[in-house]
């Protein structure tokens, strides 16, 4: 085999390996943010030591320092996965309120406002007075969850 074949099968390799870590990465759940880092670090690995050829010693050294960085890393995940899972009996990350309440308020700042109808006195925005409903909607959310939290199964306060 060339060793123009054996770059290109080594690039998409590696191309591979970085492509599904970062995808796991991007789930909702510990164990596979936990997996795609796991990946992500072979990934690493291999490009470090398909970069520097099999004499040079410091790629390799590099790699090895990966290694004992990607080992650590991935103890530490694997033990907040675990917590996770005793604490709440799954592993997904929830949501978190106070970041979707900003980001609705980011939404309106980026939407265009609504063109003016004729007559109506000025004002550079034409809305409601219900405009800010879906902020305040959000912010309920934490009442209902500590209402939820307060009643026991039949509906009555503890």
């Amino acid at each position: 085999m060339n060793t123009t074949a054996l770059d290109w099968t080594m690039a998409v390799t590696v191309g591979g390996l970085f492509a599904t870590g970062v995808n796991l990465m991007l789930q909702r759940s510990l164990t596979r943010v936990l997996l795609g880092f796991i990946i992500l670090g072979h990934g690493t690995n291999l490009l470090l030591l398909a970069a520097g050829g099999h004499g040079d010693p410091l790629p390799q050294a590099m790699a090895l320092t990966a290694i004992v960085i990607t080992f650590g890393v991935t103890t530490f995940l694997l033990s907040l996965a675990y917590r996770s899972w005793r604490l709440s009996g799954h592993d997904e990350v929830r949501d978190d309120l106070e970041d979707r309440r900003l980001g609705t308020v980011g939404e309106r700042d980026d939407a265009e406002p609504a063109a003016m109808p004729p007559g109506a006195g000025g004002h550079a925005y034409a809305g409601g007075a219900d405009d800010t409903e879906d902020v305040d909607d959000v912010d309920d959310i934490d009442d209902v969850d500590s209402d939820d939290e307060a009643a026991d199964g039949e509906g009555r306060a503890r």
